[in-house]
């Protein structure tokens, strides 16, 4: 299910997600062992689309521990004041 709030000229507002994801140092925290490293999955419409993908990512790596996959909203750092 996408998301259909519409913008000031009645077009739907695009509500787009990052994936993106790699190796942690710990854990605990969200630093990547190799920020050169990192897999962009790819930036999506919606936020069903985002994690479908995201899940396939995690599953896929499901073997490594320090591998994490994030969904990023980009519509709220493109428009902060619209949430």
């Amino acid at each position: 299910m996408s998301e259909t709030t519409t913008q000031d000229g009645g077009a739907p507002k695009q509500a787009l997600h990052l994936v993106f994801g790699g190796e942690l140092v710990d854990l605990q925290g969200v630093a990547f062992r190799d920020p050169s490293k990192i897999d962009i999955v790819g930036i999506y419409p919606d936020n069903d689309a985002a994690l479908a993908a995201w899940k396939a990512k995690a599953h896929a790596t499901v073997d490594n521990a320090h591998m994490r996959y994030f969904v990023v909203q980009l519509h709220s750092l493109l428009d902060p004041d619209a949430n």
